[in-house]
């Protein structure tokens, strides 16, 4: 094989693909990224058995082949080259990979590619067409309240229910709980998954088109792929059946508060500095009158306090919450006014973007000694 390409082009492949790439891998193979050449593309592989990567680029082939190098000194090496191209001319007989780039000269054992765990495509049950700059909404809304507690594994992922027309997104770590609809432009069939969040964290780092394109969704029993220009992502599913999450939506409410999403967002952020120092993060709000009063203690650090201006429809509350969960939210909405619906203090408060239809944040509150 023997190939010249962009250096800049094959570095963002590589370090793509790499994400895929176990810190510790089951085998030494695991460890590797796989490229294959032919026509005028070279396409690089990365697989660790749970998370599929492929991503192409051009590429001028003088003779197509396929190798297989150690991943963490194949990115090394091609970030420190110092020319705009680079040429990798593989000899068989030598196992072994000569790359060139002006003035430097470098020689990498190759790993055994016939045995590596190509990335596949698949058919799966079902496939649907949405516009990037939609799926990137939809996985950013959700994807962000997902549990970390890998003892909790069905909590580590987003449920993603396939409807006829229309998809639901939904993420809880049991405290909190962010849910998306995606609208379809054409109807499919039904399935229920369990999408891990961190090939979502992956998606939603990749899709940062300028214009708007198509990327394919293709669902299996067990898989899920993305595939768009000239990437395609793969990831098993996780196992379990996800909770009714619709039962613990509040329907009706005793208080809304109509606040300015911003003011809001900012005040929270500066009062969290003392909730943060704090082993339970807790900020409280009282909603009466014309606003609302956040407020944070922390014995060892100070306390701190500020009132946002609020509309408030019914009973004044107080009602106290982990600053994290409160801010996380905040921060993806992008309405100009948010609704505050709350009942009790310990009962679960819901959040709404005004003109937003397809989103909702539930928060469950805190209970303090006061």
């Amino acid at each position: 094989m023997k190939i010249t390409c962009a250096k800049n082009e094959l570095l963002n492949a590589i370090r793509f693909v790499a994400k895929a790439i176990s810190s510790k891998p089951q085998t030494p193979l695991l460890a590797g990224i796989y490229l294959k050449a032919e026509g005028d593309t070279a396409e690089l592989h990365g697989n660790n058995n749970e998370i599929g990567l492929i991503c192409k680029i051009h590429a001028e082939v003088e003779r197509p082949g396929e190798i297989t190098l150690t991943g963490r000194y194949f990115q090394e090496v091609i970030t420190k080259l110092p020319g705009e191209d680079v040429t990798l001319d593989y000899s068989d007989a030598e196992k072994i990979v000569h790359i060139t780039s002006g003035s430097a000269d470098f020689r990498l054992l190759s790993m055994d590619s016939r045995s590596y765990p190509t990335v596949k495509h698949f058919e799966g049950n079902l496939s649907f067409t949405v516009k990037d700059n939609v799926l990137r909404e939809a996985v950013r809304k959700t994807v962000f309240a997902c549990a970390t507690d890998p003892n909790r594994p069905l909590f580590t992922g987003v449920s993603v229910q396939v409807r006829t027309d229309h998809v639901i997104f939904a993420a809880t770590n049991s405290h909190r709980l962010s849910v998306n609809n995606l609208h379809l432009t054409d109807t499919t069939k039904t399935i229920n998954m369990i999408v891990p969040s961190r090939i979502l964290q992956e998606l939603l780092h990749t899709l940062n088109s300028e214009i708007p394109i198509d990327v394919k969704v293709t669902c299996s029993y067990n898989s899920l792929s993305f595939e768009f220009e000239d990437v395609f992502m793969t990831s098993r599913l996780l196992e379990g059946n996800f909770p009714d999450f619709d039962r613990v939506i509040p329907k009706e409410f005793k208080t809304k508060v109509h606040l300015n999403t911003e003011a809001f967002r900012a005040a929270v952020e500066r009062v969290s500095l003392i909730a943060r120092s704090s082993e339970y993060n807790i900020i409280k709000l009282e909603f009466g009158g014309n606003g609302v009063v956040i407020s944070s203690t922390n014995q060892e650090v100070g306390n701190a306090k500020e009132e946002v201006a609020a509309q408030i429809e019914g009973d004044g509350i107080v009602i106290s919450f982990n600053a994290a969960y409160l801010g996380d939210a905040l921060k993806i909405m992008d309405s100009k006014t948010i609704t505050f619906c709350l009942n009790e203090p310990l009962t679960a408060a819901r959040i709404v973007e005004d003109g937003v239809e397809d989103f909702v944040y539930v928060v469950t509150p805190v209970r303090t000694a006061n």
